[in-house]
């Protein structure tokens, strides 16, 4: 089943959950600041969307510059870093299968569903 992780206060993760609205496709809503993800699942998505940890950072948030910014991290320190602050995690994410897309622009979801 296609899973969006998605959080509702984001306007692109909102323009991605209506691109998997009209599609008419099943799929499975995942509020990731709401339910957690563990770092199995993590490093799944982060597989599945070929790139390293860091890469689906979002490095202007205020946590990332405070606590992790010009450190030398480890892939699994990033995925624990992102388990403990979600917000970190870059939205929204779309995961079909064997594939997943960031959906930055939204437009990027349609490739895979």
């Amino acid at each position: 089943m296609i899973k969006i992780y998605h959080n509702p206060r984001c306007s692109k993760s909102r323009q991605g959950l209506a691109i998997l609205e009209s599609s008419g496709k099943e799929f499975q809503t995942i509020k990731y600041l709401e339910e957690n993800i563990d770092a199995k699942e993590l490093k799944s998505i982060v597989e599945k969307l070929g790139i390293s940890p860091l890469e689906l950072v979002r490095k202007n948030e205020a946590i990332w510059k405070s606590e992790f910014k010009g450190k030398d991290l480890s892939d699994n320190e990033v995925i624990e870093a992102m388990i403990n602050n979600p917000k970190l995690i870059e939205r929204p994410i779309v995961v079909n299968k064997e594939k997943a897309v960031v959906g930055r622009p939204p437009e990027l979801i349609s490739k895979i569903i």
